[in-house]
């Protein structure tokens, strides 16, 4: 009988299977009395689904572990996109966030980030940039330089990354309505540099479409601006084959108040609006998705968080193959970057916000993301310092390198039964061979003192060493 014409889709629904009398037992509630002496907070929720107290085989009794998880790197990639994915010695790519004033102070402050051990750029501009408005327009006098960078030509590009080798650093540059301009100028420095565009390795945020839904740096109308982002993935499959020629950003509508599932709902359906302008185009599925990119938020509720991204895992696949006719593994990978969420930051004791940080790195690094930015500690009041900036890249590196997360392919469920499985059965196996032992020195004849040809060997001396 062929098993595949019945085999359940991602979204099927099937009856659960009988169990046991005690696995329903044990899901009653708290006892009048044992509420009485630690009374519960109330339900617990996430942002968008209640939390049970206690769940059991029967909470995923239609879990089919081949086609829902399946292993690292393979579909629909639920647990890693690669195996091995982030490890200790090549961990997530640590990408601050960064751009102020001038191309020549924020090109000091990527080298300083650099000098640090950061691995990646990220530049923030300003918002007259952002808006395609030059430095002198009386538009722009307020705001030059007080969010991000100013870049107003092909000099201030070249001054942005001088002394920075472009075939060596990654950079993402967070620019939507006047992407294709800044991409222009990004490859014409790397031109200067010797460095082709072929070997350039970045990514231009480009998605214009979440602009109007919660940051409102648009210049033309969503038309328009949707064909120049297809321009971009056109001309980026064919002359700049190692840049993501898209971030799409559910960050800015998490931070603008939707819930985790709202965040990839929308931004998932301004990917189809991106994925079909580019078809529309005459460009094959296979030719661009491969870079498409993501930036997600990471809020505090921790095991929301790593699920979303494993969610987002195995939902990009499942409509890249079944939708869009995908055949290459490449293409159904999602791929991410994080930054901690900003909403979240707090400005009065604002040291409490590295905790926050730590605890959402933390989420994200186990939900398998690719690259991470820390919001600052110091940020719900200004540009981050460089005493903040230090700290969100050694919450990062400590995470990376002292705990022990990046030691093993998602190191979570089998993980965590392994172990105190491992530890029981060693602990059992020591003390049957120490009973053996008890029994065994027990059986032997007892030999009173001077008796016998010497004595040292029952003391663990040798015989023959007199």
């Amino acid at each position: 009988m062929d098993s595949s014409a019945s085999q359940p889709t991602l979204f099927s629904r099937r009856p659960s299977p009988a169990f046991p009398a005690p696995f329903t037992r044990r899901r009653r509630a708290r006892s009048p009395k044992m509420l009485s002496r630690s009374p519960e907070r109330g339900e617990f929720e996430t942002s968008s689904l209640p939390v049970q107290r206690l769940y059991t085989p029967l909470d995923i009794a239609r879990l089919d572990y081949e086609r829902d998880l399946g292993f690292p790197g393979e579909f629909p990639f639920t647990r890693a996109v690669s195996s091995p994915p982030c490890t200790a010695a090549a961990p997530w790519t640590m990408r601050q966030y960064a751009g102020f004033g001038t191309a020549e102070e924020s090109n000091q402050k990527f080298r300083y980030l650099l000098s640090q051990g950061q691995t990646g750029l990220s530049v923030a501009f300003d918002l007259p940039s952002q808006l395609g408005y030059d430095s002198d327009d009386p538009m722009a006098i307020a705001e030059v330089g007080q969010v991000g960078v100013a870049i107003d030509s092909l000099y201030d590009m070249e001054t942005l990354f001088e002394g920075i080798p472009l075939d060596k650093v990654s950079t993402s540059m967070t620019i939507n309505a006047p992407a294709a301009v800044m991409l222009a100028m990004y490859i014409a420095t790397g031109e200067k540099q010797g460095v082709p565009s072929e070997k350039l390795n970045g990514t231009t945020q480009n998605d214009v479409l979440k602009e109007y839904v919660a940051r409102g740096t648009y210049i033309f109308p969503p038309g328009p601006s949707v064909r120049l982002a297809a321009d971009i993935m056109e001309y980026c499959a064919k002359h700049v084959p190692q840049w993501n020629t898209i971030s799409i950003s559910g960050y800015h509508m998490r931070d603008a108040g939707s819930t985790a599932a709202q965040e990839i709902g929308f931004t998932f359906a301004n990917a189809c609006a991106y994925i079909d302008a580019a078809l529309a185009k005459g460009l094959d599925i296979d030719e661009f998705a491969g870079r498409i990119s993501w930036i997600f938020n990471t809020h505090n509720n921790f095991f929301e968080e790593i699920a979303k991204y494993r969610a987002l895992r195995r939902l990009w696949a499942t409509m890249l193959k079944e939708r869009y006719g995908s055949k290459d593994p490449r293409s159904m990978m999602f791929r991410t970057h994080t930054q901690t969420g900003g909403s979240t930051l707090v400005a009065q004791q604002p040291e409490n916000n590295i905790v926050r940080a730590a605890i959402q790195t933390l989420a994200a690094v186990l939900g398998g993301v690719q690259s991470i930015a820390l919001s600052c500690f110091d940020e719900a009041l200004a540009l981050p310092t460089d005493e903040a900036q230090r700290m969100a890249l050694r919450t990062q590196q400590i995470i990376a390198h002292e705990t022990g997360v990046t030691d093993t392919v998602d190191p979570r469920r089998q993980l965590l039964r392994r172990i105190p499985h491992e530890r029981a059965r060693r602990r059992r196996r020591a003390s049957t061979c120490g009973r053996s032992r008890s029994r065994a020195a027990a059986s032997r004849p007892s030999r009173r003192a001077g008796s016998g040809p010497d004595r040292r060997g029952e003391l663990g001396v040798p015989a023959q060493r007199r």
